[in-house]
């Protein structure tokens, strides 16, 4: 399956662990030389946009080898040291 960085911004990114989702894809993090995914780049809000009076989380990487399976509408890793909810 052939997929463009663009889609996966619109795909759901869940944690096989606990189930929990952890965002959206805003970047990735490529070797320009290669062209290797080394990770996923999630806002460390868990995709929310709004703004709070304490700042927010930093952001979370998620390294390529703890993706697990990229379908039509989510993205399913697994990450058992995920960053806490809210």
């Amino acid at each position: 399956m052939l997929v463009r960085a663009s889609e996966l911004r619109l795909l759901d990114v869940v944690n096989l662990v606990d189930g929990r989702k952890l965002g959206y894809v805003y970047d990735l993090d490529v070797d320009a030389d290669t062209g290797a995914i080394h990770a996923l780049l999630l806002p460390g809000d868990g995709g929310r946009r709004l703004f709070s009076l304490f700042g927010r989380r930093p952001d979370v990487a998620v390294p390529w080898g703890r993706v697990r399976k990229i379908g039509v509408d989510v993205i399913l890793v697994h990450l058992p040291d995920a960053f806490p909810g809210p």
